[in-house]
């Protein structure tokens, strides 16, 4: 658990400055739970420059609460929660400074959001919250106010949380967690979870990812590992500490960080996923007489693909369908082995490109239409799909035929360049497997938007 905070101070002398205006939202890693916004009486004046920048004068605190008339509230909703700021050691200092006056030892783990930006998004112009969020394509309203400042940071942690492939933050923050004698309850941690699309993570009693998974209802996926009689779900059972997971609202983003994350992760009960998740693969080539040959074969990373598949299977459910959406050629596509012309010649359903009857140049449009439709190589091209809110959308990039990433972005912020975009992208490793995901999605996702530019 989090409490994302800002504070706004008179200014002055260091470790003399009084809290004007406090806000704290309480973050479970994917919403706020509770929130605190308070206006505070700093009994001193505010610098001048102060009330320049933030709009808070003396006239507005005389009548709000005293530090110590808040203080049991700020105590309340931190609690067992590391506190996160954009420039963390100014608040933490502060607000331990005010309960120093008060004779209090206030003490919370922190998280800095300036440095954790600087480390997840590097390269950046500008690390102050107001030119960050504006590069990054958050929204800001009431900027050097408490509540606007810290619900500013509220969105940036939840896109760096997206960011941290390695889930340093995540692992860190089970960690931090007061640990209980008692055995876990797995009905309770199956209880707390969403019905949701995402990625989720099993965590043993020292916070290290024993498991990583996907699936389109996280709840009803946990449940099933707990209740599987397996050896390996029994193993996972008995080193279940804790579960937290990432809303994806995109099945395409959370297959996409699952295998990015179990590579970088490297979990223990993940062995089989480690490895690459596609078996065969669709190439071509000319012959002799000049026709373009389509041909399934084992996947080998020494030749270019078109496509890839998961089995054998798929891969000749794909060409049967292809043979009859494209008018293809049973025999150049390797479905009917012939010294002579494939069986849809004989009923007139294939243009006679097997016994040199069509010309290459119409047959070889065809399989190039084919080709273009099923590969995106050299291609710039961003995949427009769900996000984790009815307000959000997901976005994957493509470069030159190369994927370069994912990331989210607000309906209400136009993406206006392609710099704002590439920032808001998390970076990811363009290997096979995930070029085989994208493709294999795209099949079966006729209807989802993709823009090319």
């Amino acid at each position: 658990m989090y409490a994302i905070l800002d504070i706004e101070t008179t200014g002055g002398k260091y470790n003399e400055e009084g809290i004007t205006e406090i806000a704290i939202y309480k973050f479970d890693g994917h919403k706020v739970v509770d929130q605190f916004i308070s206006l505070v009486n700093p009994e001193r004046d505010i610098q001048p420059f102060v009330v320049n920048l933030t709009g808070i004068n003396n006239n507005m605190l005389r009548n709000a609460p005293k530090f110590y008339e808040v203080a049991k509230r700020i105590v309340e909703i931190t609690e067992d929660c590391i506190l996160v700021a954009h420039n963390a050691q100014f608040d933490y200092r502060i607000l331990r400074t005010e309960f120093k006056r008060l004779g209090f030892g206030y003490k919370r783990k922190t998280i800095c959001t300036v440095e954790l930006s600087k480390s997840l998004i590097p390269g950046q112009p500008s690390y102050s919250l107001g030119k960050l969020a504006r590069a990054l394509g958050i929204p800001v309203t009431d900027r050097h106010r408490a509540s606007g400042d810290a619900m500013a940071t509220v969105k940036l942690f939840k896109m760096l949380l997206n960011k941290d492939l390695e889930k340093h933050i995540i692992k860190d923050a089970v960690r931090a967690e007061p640990k209980f004698q008692m055995e876990p309850n797995l009905k309770q941690i199956i209880n707390e979870l969403p019905n949701e699309t995402g990625v989720y993570y099993i965590h043993n009693d020292k916070g290290d990812i024993i498991y990583i998974g996907k699936s389109n209802n996280i709840k009803n996926r946990i449940s099933q590992h707990f209740s599987s009689t397996s050896p390996k779900s029994k193993k996972i059972q008995l080193q279940t500490a804790s579960v937290t997971y990432e809303k994806t609202g995109s099945e395409l983003v959370a297959l996409l960080k699952e295998n990015q994350e179990i590579k970088k992760n490297k979990p223990l009960f993940n062995r089989a996923l480690r490895r690459t998740i596609f078996t065969y693969a669709l190439y071509s080539f000319v012959d002799d007489n000049g026709y373009i040959n389509l041909k399934i074969d084992k996947a080998d990373g020494r030749k270019t693909a078109i496509t890839t598949f998961s089995n054998r299977q798929s891969a000749k459910s794909f060409m049967h369908k292809a043979v009859e959406d494209y008018n293809l050629c049973q025999k150049l596509t390797g479905l009917y082995p012939t010294k002579t012309n494939c069986f849809n010649y004989t009923i007139k359903q294939c243009e006679g490109a097997c016994i040199q009857q069509e010309t290459t140049e119409s047959y070889n449009s065809r399989v190039e239409s084919l080709i273009q439709k099923n590969s995106y190589s050299n291609l710039n091209m961003i995949i427009i799909d769900k996000g984790r809110d009815i307000d959000e959308r997901s976005a994957i990039l493509i470069k030159n035929g190369i994927f370069k990433g994912l990331g989210f972005f607000d309906l209400n912020y136009q993406i206006t360049n392609s710099d704002v975009l590439e920032s808001i992208i998390t970076p990811m490793e363009n290997n096979r497997d995930s070029q085989h995901i994208i493709q294999a999605y795209l099949r079966k996702n006729k209807r989802i938007k993709t823009v090319i530019f």
